[in-house]
């Protein structure tokens, strides 16, 4: 298992309320144990999630770049990656 950066863990930390409603993590090893288990997955471009979030069976089609950036699912990560969380 190739695990999750820091970074990619400490973004999903401080924003996991866009997705839950509660939060699902309080600290990096609980965060990166639930990414884990959900099968999370960081991809290097928007162009990348939209791929993947078609897929997986997501409704794209028609979706703006921004309006897929904006989704609940994905967290932009400040390397220019996004991470993007099955909720």
């Amino acid at each position: 298992m190739e695990g999750f950066s820091e970074e990619c863990i400490e973004v999903f930390l401080r924003e996991q309320s866009q997705l839950f409603d509660e939060p699902v993590a309080t600290t990096p090893e609980e965060a990166e144990a639930f990414l884990e288990d959900c099968m999370a997955v960081v991809l290097d471009s928007i162009e990348e999630v939209k791929e993947y979030l078609d897929e997986s069976g997501a409704d794209v089609d028609g979706m703006t770049m921004q309006e897929i950036e904006d989704a609940s699912e994905v967290f932009a990560l400040p390397g220019g990656q996004y991470l993007v969380v099955e909720g």
